[in-house]
Parts: structure tokens; sequence; C-alpha cells
């Protein structure tokens, strides 16, 4: 009889492992969040729960993601990761891979699909992108006016450009009603025609207190907007809807007032070589004036106008004179074919012909030219003759 197997604690709690590790692919699971310890070490541990379980779950290396999204106890949460097993103790936990606030997948979901869509209308060109002005005279920005946002960007502004002119309309940057009041800002500053560009701005935050720059009636109201825009929402990481629809995204308030307005000590250094730059060419130009009058007062029209007149006068007279002997030379020829002409048609006149002693003789009746002497007797004939008729009869 074959002896039987008898297994250890740890040869049962691997082969557990190995099961569960094998039989569960990589999956998301959502509960709320029992009991977390971060340690010294980078990692978390904590038991995930619903109303009727719990589960343990690691985070390895997470202490960092956990502290900046402020868990605690009672925090509702999505994980990704896959099932192991702690054989030491014997217990199956749940390994997280990834962790983000419950709902936050929907969000993102909703990002996305708002993002696309968008992005097909042609919101977001480059090509529709206008130009910020180089030095607004007045800037419209639309934010809370008790947020850290607005304080950092007065701030930075005051100390690049003292004199700039800001304007505030006042909004709520988070919440139900933030996005029409948003877009209500931006409609104002447009209607007023009153600000040279348009700065929409708030400070830092989840996706959750972000969220009302990625709905789409302020994607729309930046977009369409004909005075220039400029998204400044959150931290450098983050990215809004709005941040794609508008013609300059800034990664931080701050970076906004950066961008909007030059500094003064810079913006008078960029005045002052447009002026040297300036004062060259006018230099240049008088002097490419001066070569071409000098130039022009050394041409002979200028320097020998009596000398360059007798000269066209001379020509003027040669040209008269050929004129003046062309008729005569074509009349001449004219005349003496004219006469040529005419001496033919004297030789075939028949009159001459009559001056050498010969006559017609017509038919006096019919007009006929008499040929032949065979005709009628008594035929009334007529004789013309050099000078005069002679009327007579056949015989």
């Amino acid at each position: 009889m074959a002896k039987e197997k008898i297994w250890t604690v740890s040869e049962v709690n691997s082969a557990i492992r190995e099961v569960v590790e094998g039989g569960f692919m990589p999956f998301w699971i959502e509960g709320e969040i029992g009991t977390i310890n971060a340690y010294r070490s980078g990692h978390v541990y904590m038991t995930l729960k619903d109303k009727r379980s719990q589960i343990r779950a690691v985070f390895f290396g997470g202490a960092e993601r956990v502290e900046k999204m402020k868990l605690a106890k009672g925090s509702a949460i999505e994980a990704y990761g896959n099932l192991s097993v702690y054989e030491v103790r014997g217990e199956y936990q749940f390994a997280v891979r990834s962790i983000r606030p419950l709902g936050m997948g929907d969000l993102h979901r909703k990002f996305e699909e708002l993002k696309n869509k968008l992005a097909a209308e042609g919101l977001f060109d480059e090509a529709k992108k206008k130009k910020i002005p180089p030095l607004p005279k007045t800037i419209g920005v639309v934010t809370s006016p008790d947020g850290a946002a607005i304080r950092d960007f007065l701030q930075i502004l005051t100390r690049r450009f003292p004199n700039i002119q800001v304007k505030i309309y006042p909004a709520k940057v988070q919440g139900p009603a933030a996005a029409a009041e948003i877009a209500e800002g931006i409609g104002f500053f447009n209607q007023k025609h009153n600000v040279d560009v348009i700065v929409v701005t708030r400070g830092g935050g989840s996706i959750e207190d972000l969220w009302a720059f990625n709905e789409e009636i302020v994607a729309r109201a930046v977009a369409e907007s004909p005075t220039p825009t400029v998204s400044a929402v959150g931290h450098e990481i983050d990215f809004t809807i709005c941040d794609f629809a508008a013609d300059l995204r800034a990664p931080t308030p701050s970076a906004a007032a950066e961008l909007v307005v030059d500094e003064m000590e810079a913006f008078l250094e960029n005045l002052s070589a447009l002026r040297g730059k300036l004062d060259a060419a006018l230099e240049l130009a008088i002097e490419k004036l001066a070569r071409k009058y000098e130039r022009a007062a050394s041409n002979p029209v200028f320097s020998e106008p009596k000398h360059l007149l007798r000269q066209h006068q001379q020509k003027l007279d040669e040209l008269s004179s050929r004129l003046d002997s062309l008729p005569n030379t074509s009349i001449d020829k004219a005349k003496a074919k004219f006469d040529k002409t005419m001496a033919a048609l004297r030789n075939l006149d028949p009159k001459a012909v009559l001056q050498r002693g010969y006559s017609i003789i017509l038919e006096r009746d019919s007009g006929k030219t008499v040929t032949s002497p065979n005709i009628p007797t008594q035929t009334p004939l007529k004789a013309i003759l050099a000078k005069g008729e002679l009327n007579m009869r056949s015989e």
C-alpha cells in the first residue's frame, strides 16, 4: 500500500497561492476603505468592504499616491490589481496596481467622449487658434475672486508689468453651477468688447474639482470667443477640455500671467532694439536717396540741358526736310504714270481714227454699226465723220 502524502502548512499555502493567482486575471474592484495604514517602506495595507463582506488589500509603493489622493477610512475607491496569497499567514489579499476615487472611471469616459466629439467638429483645430496680443491693455479674468489662483496671477502680473489693467468676472469654479457661470463670464467680456484677452483660471484639485472646465458649455464658449482666450486650470499635470479649446494653454495661473504679459524690462529692451533697427533703416534709405540724387544731378539732362535740346531740334529738322521732299517725289511719279495712261486711252479713242479720214456708218433707226454692204436698199443710214454726221440711204 502506497504511503499517504502528508502536506505541510507551507505546501498547502503555496498550492493555494498558485491556484488563486493563476485562476483570476487582473480586474477592477470597488469598495469602502475600512482600515488603512501607510508604512515608511512606502507600502500601504488596508481593508476594502461593502455592506456584506471585506477583503484585505496591499498597495506596494503606493503611499505617495494615497497621500496625494487624501485617502482615509471611509473613502470610496476603485482599485485595479489581482488576487494573491500571503503564505506566511495563509491569507489571500488583493494586490493593488492602480487606485482612483469611486466613479472616476465614468468621469474619464465622459472626458474622452466629449473630447473626441469636439475634436471631430474641429473645435480644437490649430488653424483656428487666435494669437495672444503681445501687450494687452486690459485683461479679463474669469475665476473665483477668493481663490489662490487670482492672487498668484495678480502677483506675477504686477511684478512683470504694473500698468496692465485687470478686470475680474467672479464665477464659481467648482460645483453644479460653475460651468454656466464660467461660460457667462466669457460671454460678458465678449459682449462688452472691453478686454484684449480673456484668462479662464483656477487652482489645482481632483478631477471632480476641475470638472466644470470639462463641460461642453465652457468648451464652446472658449472656442467661439472672438477675444483670444487663455486656459490656466489646475497644475501642470492637469488637463481639461477647456485647455484644448482655448487659444493658449498655461500650466498654472502664475504661468498664465507670464505668458500673457512680457516683463517691462524685456519689453523696453525689445522696444529699444526695434527703434535701433528703425533708425538704421531710415539712415540706409536716406543714403540711397542721396546716391540717386547725385546720379540724377550728373545726368546730361541737368548738366547740359541746352546741348540736349539742340540735338533734338537738329533731328527734328532732318525729319521735316525728309517730309517736305516726300510729297513732290510722289506727285512727279503719279503725274508721269497718268500721262502714259492718257496717251494709251487716246490711241484707243475711235475719234482719233476718224481724224485720219475714216467714218463710222450706223443704221439710223437701230443704231447698229454697218460692217457689210449686204443691207436692204433705201435703208436710212448715218455716217459719223470727224467733224459731224452725214445722213444717207443705201442703194
